[in-house]
């Protein structure tokens, strides 16, 4: 305290409880709140969200268990000292990114303290676990952040090869700069939406190839896309590069991302400068952000990449997940989805990592809130694809849902719904789910 004038005792004893805990991800840890071992919400995850329930305004929550766990009550009783205070009154996650990687680990070790089984601090305080403790089933779910740019990347080798074969044929599946950088576009950040959202069929100029000229009317191929995104936690000067390590520090998490797509509108649109309306109308993401660090024991090795990438492309560290992603299907008539994709993300053939560094490589300048949709996760295996177009080959071979409903494409009344998670020994750290329903174009 003397060599530390600013220093006080309550910080000393702060720090000194973060040197001596438990690390987070520790498997062995146990909450308080009971927490079945299928749910996505253990204490080993605590995902970011923002919820509001009982007439009082969004502000920031953690997932655990079948609870939210208000920040904000957290923060007003002095039990979480992030630095500006109302920074989880707020109704997105914004400020608190902003603040940077030491407070997102400092923040997320004291919320597990706090969660523990054998911590009575918030365990053995009735009136505060009243506050802070909200059943999920009582909350509403928002927008988990205010998106400030989303770009959409191109980064499964096994999808980028399908829709290559299908429309270039075998021996021209993938186009001469695919395997040498992250090949992506930018999207718009304005229709990205929480789940739940409905989804208006979108309109756009349709040529069928057996017409002569354009007409425009409600899409007819509607499509998804399964994608995982990324969360950019800070901000990066414009005409800077981005080593790794500092890509990877920018990351705060990830959600998982369904990039509808229209399909006959892009098929016409794209050429020369590659999809616009097609991918326009809307962007769904799952509510609750899983933080890099909670995903961390689950990292692994990516695909070879072969040809060597250039030299700013190249990784030190392993930069993929295995991390499970199923798709179910609803069709209008039926009681129940069925699972019509299970894939992986340890299959991206680029990384989050890579793409960052790559988006910045130009001296583009990076946000708070950009959203970087990983692109289409497609396997090697048929059950594996993640799109409509690659499972029912364009159309060719329809999708066999229940008592004779089958699906090339989406028609209206269709729900889809999307679930991620990483197994862990005796828990999982999961997303929860990204639902939409697609309703008629007006």
């Amino acid at each position: 305290l003397t060599a530390h004038p600013g220093m006080t005792r309550d910080k000393v004893r702060q720090l000194f409880r973060q040197e001596t805990m438990p690390h987070p991800n520790d498997p062995k840890l146990r909450s308080f709140i009971d927490v079945a071992p299928t749910s996505d919400f253990p204490i080993q995850n605590l995902p970011y969200g923002v919820f509001s329930a009982n007439g009082l305004a969004p502000r920031v929550g953690v997932a655990i268990g079948d609870y939210v766990l208000d920040l904000w009550e957290l923060e007003q009783d002095s039990r979480l000292d992030v630095g500006p205070l109302g920074v989880f009154s707020q109704p997105s996650l914004n400020a608190f990114m902003a603040l940077g990687p030491k407070v997102w680990s400092a923040t997320r070790a004291r919320i597990s303290e706090l969660l523990r089984s054998d911590h009575p601090e918030l365990r053995d305080n009735r009136e505060l676990r009243a506050r802070a403790l909200v059943p999920m089933a009582d909350v509403k779910l928002h927008m988990p952040f205010a998106v400030s740019g989303y770009t959409d990347f191109y980064s499964s080798k096994e999808h980028a090869t399908n829709v290559g074969v299908m429309f270039r044929g075998k021996d021209n599946a993938l186009q001469p700069n695919w395997l040498h950088m992250p090949i992506g576009y930018n999207g718009r950040a304005s229709t990205v939406v929480a789940s739940g959202t409905k989804v208006k069929r979108p309109r756009g100029q349709l040529k069928p190839p057996t017409a002569e000229v354009p007409s425009f009317g409600p899409c007819k191929r509607l499509d998804f896309e399964l994608e995982m995104g990324v969360v950019v936690g800070q901000a990066s000067a414009m005409g800077e590069m981005l080593t790794e390590a500092q890509a990877e520090e920018m990351i705060f998490g990830f959600v998982i991302l369904n990039d509808w797509s229209a399909r006959d509108i892009q098929q016409w649109e794209y050429v020369p400068l590659g999809p616009f309306q097609a991918k326009a109308f809307a962007t769904s993401i799952s509510p609750w952000v899983v933080t890099r660090e909670a995903l961390e024991p689950f990292r692994m090795q990516g695909p070879v990449q072969q040809p060597e990438p250039l030299a700013y492309l190249k990784q030190v560290r392993p930069n993929n997940y295995d991390l499970a992603l199923d798709v179910g299907l609803r069709a209008g008539a039926m009681n129940e989805a069925k699972t019509i994709c299970s894939t992986n993300f340890k299959y991206m053939y680029w990384s989050s990592v890579q793409q960052l560094v790559h988006h910045a490589s130009s001296g583009c300048a990076m946000n708070v809130g950009d959203l970087l949709g990983s692109g289409t996760i497609s396997g090697p295996e048929k059950h594996q694809r993640g799109s409509l177009l690659e499972i029912s080959w364009n159309g060719t071979e329809p999708v066999e849902l229940a008592d004779g409903v089958t699906r090339s494409f989406l028609e209206n009344g269709d729900s889809l719904v999307m679930r991620g998670w990483c197994q862990g020994d005796g828990y999982r750290v999961g997303f929860g789910e990204v639902e939409g329903t697609i309703v008629a174009a007006e």
